[in-house]
């Protein structure tokens, strides 16, 4: 099991939360996102993901890609611990927390998104950070009345992490990178909270992985 990522991606992020709660430990190949233009364009990742996006996970001569579909596979093919509650109900809870964070706030504001604006459009560095906080700070207040409305525990939907927490936690930390305010949050960070003290979560922090720089 070879898994693509780049230490500060917040989808590589998830990958490494979700493989840490399952207690997996694949082989890491870094693919910088900035370095020479940006390594996922060139050579053999070019060919390996025809979306250049990180992460991919190559095992058993397949090659997954997408987060949230790499982290369905796991919880698949190994059940336990389980991401997803129990009840069909709270399992659509759950998803639809994950998707509103993964389908929603992230691709507005992903590398290539914000590279577009700034490079082919000609925004300025301020112009791009407040479209940034914008859609972080709309797309988090609806996850903060989701979480607080379907939500239960000392995590999203329960007293253990799953999907939603998995998808959480990296949000969070980007919107911290670009200064958001977090202040009417209180169920969100206190879940963040909670997941830091978790060791799955901390050891997939960002500075703690190998191709992390300051």
């Amino acid at each position: 099991m070879r898994f693509y990522g780049y230490f500060r991606s917040s989808a590589a992020y998830r990958c490494r939360i979700a493989f840490n709660l399952k207690g997996i430990a694949p082989e890491f190949l870094p693919v910088h996102l900035r370095r020479g233009g940006g390594e996922q364009f060139q050579g053999a990742y070019g060919a390996l993901n025809p979306q250049h996006l990180v992460p991919a996970l190559e095992v058993d001569g397949q090659i997954l890609t997408q987060s949230l579909a790499i982290i369905e596979w796991l919880e698949e093919t190994r059940p336990e611990p389980a991401l997803l509650p129990k009840d069909p109900f709270e399992r659509a809870h759950a998803r639809a927390f994950a998707l509103a964070i993964a389908a929603e706030i992230h691709p507005l504001n992903n590398l290539r998104v914000l590279g577009y604006l700034k490079g082919t459009l000609g925004h300025d560095q301020a112009s791009v950070d407040t479209w940034y906080r914008h859609w972080v700070d709309e797309g988090l207040a609806a996850c903060e009345a989701l979480a607080t409305r379907n939500g239960h525990g000392r995590f999203l939907f329960g007293d253990t992490p799953g999907l939603a927490d998995i998808c959480l936690v990296p949000q969070l930390y980007n919107a911290r990178r670009f200064q958001c305010d977090l202040s009417g949050l209180p169920r969100l960070l206190a879940v963040e909270a909670a997941a830091g003290e978790h060791p799955a979560f901390a050891a997939a922090h960002p500075d703690r992985q190998p191709d992390a720089e300051p």
